[in-house]
C-alpha cells in the first residue's frame, strides 16, 4: 500500500523540520545567532495515466492521474535577517548594521561571524570570547584609556590626555550568498563553494554594514513564530501517523476477508 510510505516521509520530513525548531529554540539569546529554516519538496511521482493521453473515442485526457511519493528535505538553509540591537556600553561590544561578518583567526583558519562580543588578550590583542584574534589584528596600546570606533571602521585609541595612540581601519566581510556558508558552531561560519568568494570592504561601503560601539545584535529568532511553526510541524506529524495507522487498519480488513 502506497500510502505507508508515503506517509513516512512525511513524518520523517516533519521530524527534520521540528529538529530544526529545537536549534532555533535553543539559540535564542545566542549574540548574533541567525534562524535556520528546513525546506522541503515533492517526490517523485507515478504517472498511472499520463495528461493528454488518447482515449478509444479519440479524445484526450485533460488531466491524468499522477500519484505522489511523499515529500524529502531539500535543504536546511541560513535566513540573516538582522536581528534586534542590544545597548552594552562596552567599548569593545559590537554589530554590524546591515550585511557582512567579522573576520577572526581560529588557530590557522580564517573564520566568519556576527557575534561582535569582543575582548583584550594578555598581548594588548583585541579577540573575541574563545581567544580568536580579530582581522586584521588590532593591539590596544598600553596607557589606553578610551577606544573609538567610527560606523565607517576607524578604531581609534587614546590615552588619558586624549592623546592618539594608535589609528586602524577595521574591515567587514561579505559573500554574494551568505546562506551558502557552512555552519561550524561557535557562531563561526566557513566559506564553501556556494557562498562565493569573501568580499572584503571599507564599513558601509560595497553594500555591506555600518559598526555599531557599544551594542550587540541579537538573535533574530522570534520566538512566537518558532512556537507556531512548532506546532504546525507536530500536527503535520501526528497527522502522518494517522495514515498510516489508517492504511495498516485497511490491510487488516483486506487480510480479513475470506472467499
Amino acid at each position: 500500500m502506497r500510502s505507508l510510505w508515503t506517509a513516512a516521509t512525511g513524518m520523517a520530513a516533519q521530524q527534520m523540520n521540528m529538529d530544526v525548531i529545537a536549534n532555533n529554540l535553543a539559540n535564542a539569546n545566542t549574540t548574533g545567532y541567525k534562524r535556520s529554516r528546513g525546506n522541503f519538496e515533492d517526490m517523485m511521482y507515478q504517472n498511472l495515466v499520463p495528461a493528454g493521453a488518447e482515449t478509444a473515442n479519440n479524445t484526450k485526457i485533460p488531466t491524468g492521474i499522477q500519484l505522489g511519493m511523499g515529500t524529502k528535505t531539500v535543504s536546511v538553509e541560513k535566513l540573516f535577517q538582522q536581528g534586534n540591537f542590544t545597548e552594552t556600553g562596552n567599548n569593545l561590544d559590537l554589530a554590524v548594521e546591515g550585511k557582512g561578518f567579522f573576520k577572526v583567526l581560529r588557530g590557522t583558519q580564517e573564520v566568519y561571524t556576527r557575534n561582535g562580543s569582543f575582548k583584550v588578550d594578555s598581548e594588548g590583542y583585541v579577540t573575541d570570547a574563545s581567544g580568536s584574534r580579530m582581522q586584521p589584528e588590532i593591539s590596544i596600546p598600553k596607557g589606553t584609556v578610551s577606544m573609538h570606533i567610527e560606523p565607517g571602521g576607524t578604531f581609534t585609541a587614546l590615552d588619558a590626555s586624549g592623546k592618539v595612540l594608535t589609528t586602524v581601519n577595521m574591515r567587514i566581510y561579505d559573500f554574494p550568498n551568505a546562506a551558502g556558508l557552512q555552519s561550524i558552531g561557535h557562531n563561526y561560519f566557513i566559506s564553501t563553494q556556494a557562498s562565493g568568494e569573501v568580499v572584503e570592504a571599507q564599513p558601509g561601503t560595497e553594500g555591506t554594514g555600518q559598526i555599531l560601539q557599544g551594542y550587540l545584535e541579537a538573535s533574530n529568532i522570534n520566538v512566537v513564530e518558532e512556537m507556531v511553526n512548532m506546532i504546525l510541524s507536530q500536527r503535520a506529524y501526528e497527522a502522518n501517523s494517522k495514515i498510516i495507522k489508517s492504511a495498516d487498519e485497511m490491510l487488516r480488513e483486506a487480510n480479513a476477508v475470506k472467499g
